[in-house]
C-alpha cells in the first residue's frame, strides 16, 4: 500500500463516522417534513461532550470508564480490517474475520460491563437484553461471512472482499443477495437502530443501547457516541464493499465512492427508520434467527 492509502485508511474512520449519523437524522427529518439538524451537529455534539466536566459515581470502579474507551478503540480497529476503495486492508491476515467480529464483541462486552458496573436496574435490564440479542446476531453475520469465505476460499475480509468478488457474484449471485440482506439486519440489531431498538427514545423500560449509558458523561459519553458512529462505519463499510463490489481505479477516486456508498446506505437507514416503527422486545429474536436462515441458505445454495 502507497502512503496515502495509509494515510486515507487511517483518517477516514477517525474523522468520518458521526457523518453518517447526521444523514440518519437529516433524512428522518425530512421524511417527516422538517428541517432537521444539520449535516454537521454529531461532531458538534461530541465537540460539546469533550469539553464538559465528567460526573463518577462512588460505586463504579475502572471498568465504568474502561467501557467507551475499549468500545471506541476496538470498533476503529474493526474498521482496519475491511476494506477502503480499491487499496487493499490496512490491516490483514488470514482469519482476520473472526478478529473482526470479535473486536467488536469485545467492545459490546465492556460495554455491557460498565453498565453493569453502575449497580443500576435500568442499565442491568438493558445489558441483559444487549446480550441476549447479541447470541442472536452473530450468527446471522457468520452464516453471512461464511458465504464469502466459500466463494473465495479465503478467510481474510481483504480476499474475501477483494478485487475477485465481481466474479464471485457471477457464481453466487443468489447466495451473496441473502448474505447483503441478512448483513443488512445484523447492521441495524448491533447498531441499535430502528427496528431493534430506537436511539432517540427516553423510555428505560423500552430502550437497550441508550439505557446503559445513562450513567455516562463529557469525555465518557463522547467516547461512546463516538464508538457508536465507528461501529457503523465498519458494520456499513463491510456492507457496501460486499453490495458494489466494483471498484474504481484511484486512491482519491476509490475512497470518494466508498463514502458516497456509505452516505447512501445511512440514508436507507434513515428511511428504514422512518417507515417502520420499534418491534416488541418479544419479537426481535424472531427477526435475528430470520436473518442467520437467510445466511445459512445462501451457504446450502453454495453447497448444493
Amino acid at each position: 500500500m502507497s502512503a496515502m492509502d495509509v494515510l486515507a485508511a487511517l483518517l477516514v474512520p477517525v474523522f468520518f463516522p458521526p457523518l453518517l449519523l447526521g444523514v440518519i437524522a437529516r433524512t428522518k427529518a425530512l421524511a417527516a417534513g422538517r428541517r432537521g439538524p444539520p449535516l454537521l451537529q454529531p461532531y458538534f455534539d461530541l465537540a460539546r461532550l469533550f469539553r464538559k466536566g465528567m460526573v463518577l459515581s462512588r460505586t463504579t470502579s475502572w471498568v465504568f470508564l474502561a467501557g467507551p474507551v475499549v468500545g471506541a478503540s476496538t470498533a476503529l480497529l474493526a474498521s482496519l480490517f475491511v476494506p477502503l476503495g480499491a487499496q487493499g486492508s490496512l490491516v490483514s491476515f488470514p482469519g482476520d474475520l473472526i478478529a473482526f467480529a470479535y473486536l467488536l464483541a469485545l467492545g459490546r462486552f465492556f460495554t455491557i460491563a460498565a453498565a453493569l458496573d453502575t449497580g443500576s436496574s435500568f442499565e442491568g435490564m438493558g445489558a441483559s437484553r444487549e446480550a441476549a440479542f447479541s447470541c442472536l446476531a452473530e450468527p446471522a453475520a457468520f452464516f453471512a461471512l461464511l458465504v464469502l469465505v466459500k466463494l473465495s476460499g479465503s478467510t481474510s475480509l481483504g480476499a474475501m472482499l477483494g478485487p475477485d468478488l465481481p466474479q464471485h457474484w457471477l457464481h453466487g449471485g443468489p447466495s451473496l443477495a441473502l448474505a447483503v440482506v441478512a448483513l443488512f439486519i445484523v447492521l441495524l440489531a448491533e447498531n441499535s437502530r430502528i427496528p431493534f431498538d430506537d436511539p432517540a427514545t427516553h423510555l428505560e423500560l423500552t430502550m437497550i443501547h441508550e439505557v446503559m449509558v445513562l450513567d455516562h458523561s463529557g469525555p465518557a459519553l463522547a467516547l461512546v457516541g463516538f464508538g457508536a458512529a465507528l461501529k457503523l462505519f465498519a458494520y456499513g463499510l463491510l456492507l457496501v464493499r460486499l453490495a458494489t463490489p466494483f471498484e474504481v481505479g484511484g486512491t482519491v477516486s476509490g475512497v470518494g465512492v466508498a463514502l458516497l456508498e456509505l452516505l447512501a446506505l445511512a440514508a436507507l437507514v434513515g428511511l428504514v427508520e422512518s417507515v417502520m416503527a420499534r418491534l416488541h422486545l418479544l419479537r426481535v429474536p424472531s427477526l435475528l434467527v430470520g436473518a442467520a436462515l437467510l445466511g445459512a441458505f445462501g451457504v446450502m445454495l453454495l453447497v448444493g
